[in-house]
Formats: structure tokens, C-alpha cells, sequence
């Protein structure tokens, strides 16, 4: 894989116009669903960026073709979810991997749209949590805001760690002042999603605690007629 990275990266290099070109298509296949989760785009889009500092491409052009693909990818991996529904996940290629559609609708289940910001961050399932948005009917009026803002975090994380090993690698920081500012931009956007998550999980484990706690109540059984069941909502009302 380090070998077909290093190729994209080479060609990019003796072909700069198509520098952001490659980007785009990084970012958009690592997020189509499935396919993400076999692709390194997130290496590939961190390698390119590393040519930012020797002046082969731009940061600011690098990060829209990033934002731009990964929101593509994104968005079609969700409306194919959304138009297939559930069947989607029992069909090829998808039934060949049960385990990360189960731990990916899991996931999802649980934290709602929580779970598609985190998703972007997490390589493994990154490339099932949209479409299983769309399959468990999401609102798009939910799922796009969430994924755009988790969306350009992780490219400006992405696109920061590659400017910054550039910088060290082509002159031990001496071109870092110029960059600064999209590095602290990731630096920061990182933190700010590493202590939401920390802080979300802490609150939802502290409230199974204080449920634990609780004193078991004595519960009075009665006979009653069954009763219809009713067809619930697959997304999380939380």
C-alpha cells in the first residue's frame, strides 16, 4: 500500500496540475460507502499535502479539494442508503463483511448523529456509517450539517499533518510561520473533537452508573391481552 502511495505522490509531483485533481479523488473514494474502508485516502490526501511546503500545490486549493471530495463520497454513500433502505446492507458487497455492517449500524444506533461526526475520524467504519445513516432514514436535514462540519475538520487535520511534515522534512521548520495557521487550525480542530468525544461517552457512562445504582424497583405483574406491535423509527430520537 506505502508503494502505491509513493507512486500518486511521484506522479503528482512531475504533473502538478493534476495535484488537486488526486486530492479530490483520495478524499472521495475513502468516503464512498464500502470502498472507504479499503482505500488510504486519508494517507494519500496527508502525502500530497507534504508538497504544499516545497511549493508544488497551494493550501488553500488542497483543502477545498479535500472538503469537496470527502462531501461527495459522503453524500453518495448516504442517498444510497437512503434509496435502498436496509437492503442495501444485506446485499454485495456488504454481506461479505457482517461484522463491520453490524459494529457500523451498532455504532450508529447508539449515538445517532454523534456517531456521524466521530465516523469520519474512525478508518474502519468511516466507510459504512453514512450509508447505514441513510438505510436506518436519517433526515437529510440532519445528516448533511453534521458530516459537512466533521468533514472539514478532518480535512483541515489531515491537510495540517501533511503541511507540517513537509515543513520538517524540507527545512526542520523554517517554513512552518507561513503554515501556521492551517496547522493550529488542525491541531485545535483535533482537540475539540478528541474532548467532545471524551465528554459524550463520559456523560453516557456516568447516567448507566447512576441507573445501576438505582434501587430495583418491585415490579407488580398483571395479565393483559396482547397488544399490537407498532413500527418504530430506525434513527435515534436523541
Amino acid at each position: 500500500m506505502s508503494g502505491f502511495v509513493d507512486a500518486v505522490v511521484a506522479q503528482v509531483s512531475a504533473q502538478p496540475d493534476i495535484a488537486y485533481l488526486a486530492v479530490f479523488l483520495a478524499a472521495m473514494t475513502e468516503a464512498l460507502a464500502f470502498v472507504g474502508s479499503f482505500v488510504p485516502g486519508s494517507t494519500i490526501v496527508i502525502a500530497l499535502a507534504a508538497l504544499v511546503p516545497v511549493g508544488v500545490i497551494g493550501v488553500v486549493p488542497t483543502l477545498i479539494a479535500a472538503v469537496l471530495g470527502a462531501i461527495i463520497g459522503d453524500g453518495a454513500s448516504y442517498l444510497l442508503g437512503w434509496r435502498y433502505k436496509r437492503g442495501i446492507l444485506t446485499t454485495w458487497p456488504f454481506s461479505r463483511y457482517p461484522a463491520l455492517v453490524e459494529r457500523s449500524t451498532a455504532f450508529f444506533q447508539r449515538y445517532g448523529a454523534f456517531a456521524v461526526f466521530v465516523a469520519r475520524f474512525l478508518p474502519p467504519i468511516r466507510g459504512f456509517v453514512p450509508v447505514t445513516a441513510g438505510a436506518l432514514s436519517m433526515p437529510p436535514q440532519r445528516f448533511f450539517p453534521v458530516n459537512v462540519a466533521a468533514i472539514v475538520g478532518w480535512a483541515m487535520i489531515h491537510v495540517g499533518a501533511g503541511v507540517l511534515a513537509g515543513s520538517a522534512y524540507k527545512d526542520f521548520g523554517g517554513s512552518l510561520g507561513e503554515y501556521g495557521l492551517a496547522i493550529l487550525v488542525g491541531v485545535v480542530a483535533l482537540y475539540l473533537a478528541y474532548r467532545i468525544a471524551r465528554r459524550f461517552i463520559a456523560n453516557r457512562s456516568g447516567g448507566k452508573a447512576s441507573l445501576a445504582r438505582q434501587k430495583p424497583q418491585v415490579l407488580q405483574v398483571t395479565h393483559r391481552s396482547p397488544q399490537p406491535l407498532t413500527a418504530k423509527s430506525s434513527y435515534p430520537t436523541r
